[in-house]
């Protein structure tokens, strides 16, 4: 973890290694509900998966494998990479175990939290998740829906966000830091970053946060924020489309934000989306 201790740094493997890409348990986090773990299998390569005591989610960043979690060998994958198409994720809950053997190279992003609600494994599928538009004008973005809030788990939430160079994302800036239902959660959340071209980047700014002073953060491809409280807005560098999965969890399975007041005026300005969204389509 870098010294901010918000911003957390991916290996960089040699293009034909299998391993881990970036290793985060909670305890390294220095919080409660999530682990993060990304992982790189070649062709070949078998990765088990047990979740004890825990529930987890796996999302295929791209490539393509068999996946077993006891139902039988199960073909999932269609995109190269996070920016050729929608996602499959897997989800377990605990008390559950997974086989996933590499066809091609794949990377998959795995986030679990504690639990012991006793569910039912659920493959999610690229017609399952749910693309849609936000936003307006140099705030518009792609939001795609892979675990929502009515989504059968225990406390796992995800979420995918595409934001064409130059734009903002997350915007205007919004927190969920205190255990107001209904108008607002507290929920800890991860940022797992990928930029269509590998030497851009993007900026991150935190500010009115309970962990920390007002900063703001450079983070490129392969990089992880976590967000324990504030706001949190984003912003691409022009030229760079940026991608990032977003994890979710905390006091309750709810996205329910308080946007900052100085800014909500922004949205009175939003005439037309921009016309490069979507970013991705199935």
């Amino acid at each position: 973890m870098s010294e901010t201790g918000f911003l957390v740094h991916s290996v960089n493997l040699p293009e034909r290694a299998t391993g881990e890409l970036l290793s985060l348990p909670r305890q390294q986090a220095g919080w409660e509900w999530m682990s993060l773990f990304v992982r790189r299998l070649q062709p070949g390569d078998v990765y088990r998966a047990r979740t004890d005591h825990e529930e987890a989610a796996f999302v295929l960043l791209g490539g393509t494998c068999q996946v077993d979690w006891g139902q039988g060998a199960t073909r999932i994958g269609k995109r190269k990479n996070v920016f050729d198409g929608l996602p499959y994720t897997l989800y377990l809950p605990t008390a559950s175990q997974a086989f996933f053997t590499a066809e091609t190279t794949c990377e998959i992003a795995e986030c679990r939290a504690p639990s012991e609600a006793r569910l039912q494994p659920k493959l999610i599928t690229p017609s399952d998740v749910v693309s849609g538009l936000r936003g307006g004008g140099n705030a518009s973005r792609q939001i795609v829906d892979i675990i929502t809030p009515a989504f059968p788990a225990d406390k796992l939430m995800a979420i995918e966000v595409y934001t064409p160079g130059g734009n903002w994302s997350s915007y205007p800036p919004h927190k969920h830091d205190v255990h107001n239902p209904p108008a607002e959660v507290d929920l800890d959340e991860i940022y797992y970053y990928r930029l269509r071209e590998a030497d851009g980047f993007a900026m991150q700014h935190l500010y009115s946060g309970k962990h920390g002073a007002d900063q703001t953060l450079k983070v490129k491809d392969g990089d992880t924020v976590l967000v324990h409280s504030g706001f949190h807005p984003v912003v691409a560098g022009p030229g760079y489309d940026i991608y990032y999965l977003n994890f979710l969890a905390g006091s309750a399975r709810a996205l329910a934000v308080t946007e900052d007041p100085q800014h909500v005026w922004i949205r009175s300005t939003w005439k037309d989306t921009d016309p490069r969204l979507p970013l991705v389509r199935e």
